[in-house]
């Protein structure tokens, strides 16, 4: 399922993915299962279990949304463990080939079909990954009940990539269903998924399935923020800029503005930009407004020109290379 900033609205608004009014809030819940290395520290401190006796069906559900290290892990717990996590060791290989054939990689050439049978193979052995994996792909084949059927599987299991994807998917069904999409973007997002998080904000701040909460929204841009989702950050620049959720301020604006712009966010690049120019910072402002006229921010690309016939030709030459080396800062998208 393809991420963009939701709701769409006008490219030619300047807070395109903020909207500022008309909106309302609240929702939340889930665990997280704790990691592995935990599970078998704490489980080894007592000699008095047999972990033999943990049903098979219990510790598969368990082990459902675990990658293969982990895997690995709880299969040295016991002989047990091991024969019961088996298929689930099987469906990351199935897993591993999957992405191969998606992306064209270790040696082989792209091809949707095959991984998608690879997929579905994983998904079979249990493995909630393979589910969420085989579910994208249905989705961008336009199969939209085959995904929303996979990611429910994987959001019963606990997966907060399938709970996040099932929520998307009721936001965008037709007719939408935003009350079950905030139910299962509420589990993904205490479970700390920064997607699930930035959509639940969103949700929030529009009142869409809840009730109106700017406080409650903020929280969560914040949240998603932290975890490194750029499109929150650029949101949590706008609420410290206007005072929405969060008390207003400017140095904290600043702050995520450029923490986003450095990360590749264009309409972050262009306001970055402009308040480098309004502190006579030229050369700076030249560099984002150039990378954010690259992205297709045409606007920028005014305010770029009248500061370019300002500076010497070296000047223009510098800046020009600094926008050319420039590459983001690692982030999720």
């Amino acid at each position: 399922m393809k991420q963009r900033t939701w709701p769409t609205r006008s490219d030619t608004l300047r807070f395109k993915s903020l909207p500022l009014s008309n909106i309302k809030a609240l929702s939340s819940r889930s665990t997280t299962i704790p990691s592995i290395s935990r599970l078998t520290r704490s489980s080894f401190s007592s000699d008095s279990r047999d972990f033999s006796t943990l049903p098979f069906d219990i510790l598969t559900k368990i082990a459902a949304s675990f990658t293969l290290p982990n895997l690995q892990a709880a299969s040295l717990v016991c002989r047990s463990w091991s024969d019961a996590l088996r298929p689930l060791r099987e469906a990351m290989m199935f897993l591993r080939w999957g992405k191969r054939f998606k992306h064209g990689r270790g040696g082989v050439r792209p091809n949707l079909e095959k991984a998608l049978d690879s997929f579905l193979k994983g998904a079979a052995r249990g493995s909630t990954l393979a589910m969420v994996d085989a579910g994208l792909l249905f989705w961008e084949m336009g199969r939209k009940e085959k995904a929303i059927s996979l990611y429910r599987k994987a959001a019963v299991l606990g997966d907060p990539a399938g709970q996040c994807n099932l929520g998307i998917s009721y936001l965008q069904a037709e007719p939408p269903q935003p009350k079950e999409a905030i139910k299962w973007l509420s589990q993904a997002s205490v479970a700390g998924h920064v997607r699930a998080q930035y959509q639940l904000a969103l949700c929030l701040h529009q009142g869409r399935g809840v009730d109106h909460n700017l406080q409650e929204s903020a929280k969560w841009y914040l949240k998603a923020a932290a975890g490194g989702y750029v499109r929150a950050m650029y949101n949590v620049a706008l609420c410290y800029s206007v005072g929405e959720g969060l008390p207003q301020s400017r140095r904290q604006a600043r702050k995520w503005m450029k923490r986003a712009a450095d990360r590749g966010h264009s309409k972050a690049q262009f306001e970055h930009g402009l308040g480098l120019f309004s502190e006579g910072e030229m050369m700076k402002a030249v560099v984002y407004l150039e990378l954010a006229t690259r992205s297709g921010e045409t606007a920028a690309a005014h305010v770029k020109n009248v500061i370019l016939q300002q500076l010497s030709a070296t000047s223009r030459d510098r800046v020009m290379l600094l926008a050319d080396n420039w590459r983001a800062l690692p982030s999720c998208h």
